[in-house]
Parts: structure tokens; C-alpha cells; sequence
């Protein structure tokens, strides 16, 4: 399948049925993060809040919420192929808004998208609906087969 080939239902069905739409990622499963939706360029994800996810005083930890976010971007740079694409990280930029007190929402989506680069945005809201963390970033398309 190429790059720029939507997948079929089906094939979007099974990539949620596989983990972390499509791929294991170790990580992932240790923070609890738990995946939620995948669509043609918008993934969407949710971090509960649990005691090893704070910081010092209590509040969602800036990495727990930098690694939530850098899947969750990642996993919409990839959306259109999530069986056939990896991805790599080229940059991410991060802004901490508020702190975070409850469970969390990640939901990211494609801002504008090439033939093997993806610059994503998303946002991570607290369960009254508040923007707590947002970033932006760019990503690396690497074909998996």
C-alpha cells in the first residue's frame, strides 16, 4: 500500500484491534495509555491520571503527557496507512498550559501532510474540557513492508 492509499474500513478495524493502532508499543502500556479512535488524519487517546503519572506536587507529569501526546501525533501521521507506515520523530514542541488533575484526552490531528513528512498538532484536555498541554510536530514517514 502506498503512502498515499486510504485504507479500507477493514483494515483501519484491524489496526485498532492490534494495540496501539496497529503497532505494540511497550511504553505505552506502562503509562496506561489507552487508544481511542483512529480516522483519516486524527488520532485520539486517553491517559488516565494514576499515582505514578504525577509530579512532585501532585499534578499530571509534563513527560507522562509529552510521551501521551508524541503517540498520539505520531499515530495520526500515520493514519492513512497504520499497518504499512512507522514513523520517526523529527521535532516536537511542547507548551504546558495548566496543570493536570484528572484523566486525559489526547487528540491529535494532521495540519498539513507530504510524501514522507507530516507536521501534526494536538492538545491534551482534562476531563472538564480544559486545554492543559498542547504541541506541534513533525514527523518522518517510514514504510513498514
Amino acid at each position: 500500500m502506498s503512502v498515499t492509499t486510504a485504507p479500507s474500513d477493514e483494515l483501519r478495524a484491524d489496526a485498532l484491534a492490534r494495540g496501539y493502532f496497529g503497532i505494540d508499543v511497550p511504553f505505552m502500556r506502562h503509562i496506561g495509555l489507552e487508544p481511542v479512535r483512529l480516522a483519516p488524519g486524527l488520532a485520539r487517546t486517553r491517559l488516565p491520571l494514576r499515582p505514578e503519572l504525577v509530579n512532585s506536587r501532585g499534578h499530571g507529569h509534563g513527560g507522562a503527557m509529552m510521551s501521551a501526546l508524541d503517540f498520539t501525533l505520531s499515530a495520526a501521521a500515520r493514519s492513512h496507512d497504520p499497518l504499512g507506515l512507522g514513523v520517526i520523530t523529527i521535532e516536537m514542541n511542547t507548551h504546558f498550559l495548566a496543570t493536570a488533575t484528572t484523566d486525559l484526552l489526547i487528540e491529535a490531528h494532521i495540519l498539513r501532510s507530504g510524501a514522507r513528512t507530516v507536521f501534526c498538532e494536538g492538545d491534551v484536555t482534562d476531563a472538564a474540557g480544559n486545554v492543559v498541554c498542547t504541541a506541534r510536530a513533525v514527523f518522518k514517514l517510514v514504510t513498514l513492508r
